[in-house]
């Protein structure tokens, strides 16, 4: 166990993220919980990270909370922004990345990293559901189906359902009724994932396309939405086992920063 032991707390509208971080820059514990700002999320997600260290919260050498709901956890030492959290943390990821597509559970944001990994410019969708993690949540629902299904059913469908429409409210319309002109169910996912691709590829361009790219944010365990945004761009995304927890990951790293410089 490092001697020294901080903590990143990514609080999100839809889950929280929490990353225990030693010395050297090493993880120690993380943890994922569905749940975001507003309920026992936060605390269930510091809970089972401090569990899986067998540590205590007072083991902690220093806490950065970020995320939506950020201000809302009391024992954080200091807050810092999605923004510069998510350029920390995809740095971290991929060394060298250029370009980071975040999509979140109701927002989706483009990341434009300099040389040295730190954020040079962005652009935000926080004002529709189109094409964040809530989007395929509500077309899930629609098609009777767990949204962990979607991508299994991607991969089966021959062509993809033509969804026009770029509000989500439209495009759930459009979708029941495909479904009651009988559209395959995975015809129908991966015109959704495409849709969904549609509007993070035009985040993308608007703050330019840099390989290497880095997929981050919950819908990064999509793989249905990650080809579709590949197909989109004519370029390779990767992906990690902790994309979904990368604001945690730079809260982390700026906690080490605050002790060790």
């Amino acid at each position: 166990m490092s001697k020294m032991l901080v903590m990143g707390l990514d609080i999100g509208s839809a889950s929280s993220k929490c990353i225990i971080m030693g010395d050297g820059q090493n993880i120690v514990a993380q943890s994922v919980v569905p749940s975001g700002t507003g309920t026992s999320g936060p605390g269930r997600a510091v809970d089972s990270a401090l569990g899986s260290a067998g540590v205590g919260i007072d083991a902690m050498s220093y806490i950065i909370a970020t995320g939506y709901g950020r201000n809302t956890y009391a024992p954080a030492n200091d807050t810092v922004s999605e923004l510069s959290c998510h350029a920390k943390g995809a740095a971290w990821i991929l060394p060298g990345v250029r370009t980071v597509i975040d999509i979140g559970g109701q927002d989706a944001k483009a990341l434009s990293l300099g040389e040295t990994g730190t954020l040079s410019n962005f652009v935000m969708n926080d004002k529709c559901a189109a094409g964040t993690g809530r989007f395929l949540d509500v077309m899930a629902r629609v098609l009777e189906l767990d949204v962990g299904d979607l991508a299994r059913l991607d991969e089966e469908a021959e062509s993809a359902a033509q969804i026009s429409s770029t509000c989500a409210v439209f495009a759930e319309s459009e979708v029941i009724s495909k479904l009651a002109g009988n559209t395959p169910i995975p015809e129908l996912v991966a015109g959704i994932h495409k849709s969904a691709a549609a509007r993070a590829a035009g985040l993308i361009k608007r703050v330019g396309v840099a390989a290497p790219l880095l997929m981050t944010g919950g819908v990064a365990n999509n793989a249905g939405v990650v080809r579709a945004l590949e197909s989109s761009l004519a370029v390779g995304i990767a992906t990690s086992p902790y994309s979904q927890s990368a604001g945690a990951i730079g809260a982390a790293l700026f906690a080490l920063e605050r002790i060790i410089g």
